[in-house]
């Protein structure tokens, strides 16, 4: 006996099918890497790309930690140099500059920092922060450029400098340039010690490389989110190197700061006022006494 045909399914099923397909957008959930729990991703994104429930600091990019950090969300984007865009004509797998052509048109970044002064708690501040998103938030001539630049600022404004740091280090595909960064960065932290003004720096994950080896260890005070990854070389690199069981959360923020390294592990919900308080004493400001001092700075 012959089944009747299902004409929904067979006979027109090339025009009909796609009227029963639901479409799910990709990043609708968010999976929780320490629980497997899958979250909504608006309200991950309303929770500073921090998972309810597990507590789990996601990254989050570098234009959210402006927003997060200064009052209504709104500052002064601070113009950052241009510089030669390949100068040693590097090739791998691709082209250097088909490689930031990708990351630009990712991020809508013109490389991994950006940099603003604004009003943060009232007090005038200038904030960096490094975009992992933009090649790892990789350190070459862009971004050491842009580290000097929000230096800089800060020393005309009269204003401390914090910098959220998040990198994979030195990039490769400038070579010597990219590491001639690290001492011209220094330089500038001296610059800011000179002057006495407060260099804050928060720990993110990941901060490693060249970046840990300069100015994301020469802060006044180093404060690091919860879970952070901060190194010089990752640990399964030193575990393969000496050939021995590294302890548990070796180079995690917490185990950072029972070793002194770090000063202090703050939730990222508590960073802002923990900021604020910091630059307060530091700068001998109150918090009452800040709309006026912003506004001289200004």
């Amino acid at each position: 006996m012959v089944e009747p045909m299902n004409w929904i399914s067979e006979v027109v099923r090339p025009r009909i099918k796609t009227l029963f397909k639901r479409e799910t957008p990709e990043n609708l959930w968010v999976k929780c890497p320490d629980t497997g729990q899958m979250v909504f991703h608006k309200e991950v994104e309303a929770n500073h790309w921090v998972i309810p429930g597990s507590e789990h600091h996601l990254k989050m990019g570098a234009q959210a930690r402006l927003k997060m950090m200064f009052d209504e969300g709104t500052w002064i984007d601070v113009a950052l140099p241009e510089v030669a865009p390949d100068p040693l004509k590097f090739r791998d797998e691709k082209r250097y500059v088909d490689r930031l052509k990708e990351a630009r048109a990712k991020t809508g970044l013109q490389d991994a920092f950006k940099i603003g002064f604004g009003r943060v708690g009232g007090l005038p501040m200038t904030l960096a922060a490094q975009e992992f998103g933009f090649m790892a938030g990789s350190l070459g001539m862009a971004a050491g450029e842009a580290f000097v630049r929000g230096a800089e600022t800060a020393l005309e404004k009269r204003t401390p400098y914090v910098l959220f740091a998040a990198s994979g280090g030195a990039r490769m595909q400038e070579g010597i340039l990219s590491l001639m960064q690290m001492p011209r960065t220094t330089v500038a932290v001296r610059r800011l010690n000179a002057a006495r003004l407060p260099y804050i720096v928060v720990l993110t994950n990941p901060t490693t490389g060249g970046v840990t080896a300069s100015y994301a260890m020469l802060g006044d005070v180093h404060l690091a989110e919860p879970g952070a990854l901060i190194c010089f070389a990752g640990p399964r690199v030193i575990e393969q190197t000496i050939r021995e069981k590294l302890p548990d959360g070796f180079q995690r923020a917490e185990y950072l700061r029972e070793h002194g390294m770090v000063d202090q592990v703050v939730h990222r919900h508590q960073l802002k006022e923990t900021i604020v308080r910091l630059c307060s004493l530091l700068t001998n400001v109150s918090q009452a006494g800040a709309p006026a001092a912003a506004s001289e700075a200004a």
